[in-house]
């Protein structure tokens, strides 16, 4: 059986909004809905029926986005019933994971043309409560937030492993000698990097903006901040520590959606791909160290598609703290850092977790197409303790 070559055909995404911030009435299911219209409208030549397969990625699942949200987005677009959706979890790597497994089943064969992408409301996750071990309690109960972190935790997971997603970020800076002013100079040049980029109009390809929502651009973004404002921001896990709310990524709402075809699918469509899915790799690590994630995941990547840290023309990490970000530069010192996050990075655009994967994917396609050619990465740290890496060529 031989291996098909998969295509990016094109890639959209919303803008991302802020935790109850423009996009926090709308529900999660018709963001992603949002996001799969959009590509098909902007591909009439392609019969819908075609699709294959629709593969989201969602870290949450407990709210408006349960029993399956690729299957009801899929419902909600208006698609044909005929075409299906499976919806994944790899935590912050949900997104990607998608656009890794919708590519894995065009190049076994198993589909022509997909969607792949992912969708988050950090706004909209609701409050959890367990059910009580025997009938009829009497106390008072407690509900859990299902926004961010660990909830519900198993006793038998060693402490260590369960520390709050921030203290890991303190680890790393503790581990690399990492200041807080050199993650807050980080923070302020994704600021910087993502507002000159929308100026220049470099997401203007890519960004669908939603349907009755006032919210054109990503609305994080803070291109007047200063080192001098983010210096007065107080360390939120550690009193005397250098994680802050403004070298963080936020809590944000939002989705991305990329086409995925064949050759086949490919002249379907009668457009020109963005980019070639080349190969992808996932590792673990211990949990608390879940920022370097990415590190060994990079490396095999890159290792099995024959490429090095010089042959890359742009390069998505998420920016999920500052810390974590430097940690992973601090571990490739052969990588040039004006490579990473041309246009921005998730401290600046936001980081709703089941979306940023398919994100980061999709802006690496569009910057490769706008170079005409090269090869590019998008890559990710995931909470838990894993790393997730995709190689696309042009």
């Amino acid at each position: 059986m031989s291996i098909r070559d998969v295509y990016i055909v094109d890639a959209v995404r919303t803008p991302i909004g802020k935790f109850a911030g423009a996009l926090a009435s709308v529900r999660p299911d018709d963001l992603a809905a949002h996001v799969v219209r959009a590509l098909v409208d902007r591909t009439p030549a392609l019969d819908p029926s075609r699709i294959d397969d629709v593969v989201f990625g969602d870290a949450n699942g407990a709210g408006e986005d349960n029993r399956d949200v690729a299957r009801m987005a899929v419902l909600l677009a208006g698609l044909p019933v005929s075409v299906p959706g499976v919806t994944v979890n790899r935590l912050c790597g949900s997104g990607l994971e998608a656009v890794i497994q919708a590519a894995r089943a065009i190049a076994l064969g198993d589909a022509c043309v997909a969607i792949a992408g992912g969708v988050e409301s950090m706004s909209r996750a609701p409050w959890v409560m367990q059910k009580p071990e025997r009938a009829f309690p009497a106390g008072h109960q407690q509900l859990h937030s299902t926004t961010l972190g660990w909830r519900m935790t198993n006793p038998r997971m060693p402490a260590e492993w369960t520390v709050a997603l921030g203290e890991g970020a303190e680890l790393i800076a503790d581990k690399h000698g990492i200041t807080r002013e050199q993650q807050d100079a980080f923070a302020l040049e994704s600021h910087r990097k993502a507002a000159v980029a929308w100026e220049a109009g470099m997401y203007d390809g890519e960004v669908v903006p939603y349907e009755g929502v006032d919210l054109a651009r990503d609305e994080c973004i803070r291109e007047t901040s200063t080192m001098e404002a983010l210096a007065k921001l107080k360390p939120v896990f550690r009193e005397s520590g250098t994680v802050t709310a403004g070298n963080a990524s936020p809590l944000n709402d939002g989705a991305a959606a990329l086409l995925l075809v064949d050759e086949d699918g490919l002249r379907e469509t009668g457009r020109e791909p963005l980019a070639r899915i080349r190969t992808s790799a996932v590792t673990g690590i211990e949990p608390q160290h879940f920022g370097l994630g990415p590190v060994e995941a990079v490396q095999r990547a890159l290792g099995k598609a024959g490429r090095s840290f010089a042959d890359l023309a742009t390069f998505e990490l998420n920016e999920a703290f500052a810390a974590q970000s430097l940690g992973c530069l601090a571990e490739w010192p052969d990588l040039d850092p004006a490579v990473v996050n041309p246009r921005g990075g998730a401290i600046a655009i936001g980081h709703p977790l089941g979306a940023s994967g398919a994100r980061l994917a999709g802006s690496v396609a569009h910057q490769l197409a706008a170079a005409g050619s090269g090869t590019g990465l998008a890559a990710l740290c995931i909470g838990v303790g894993q790393g997730l890496a995709l190689v696309l060529e042009r």
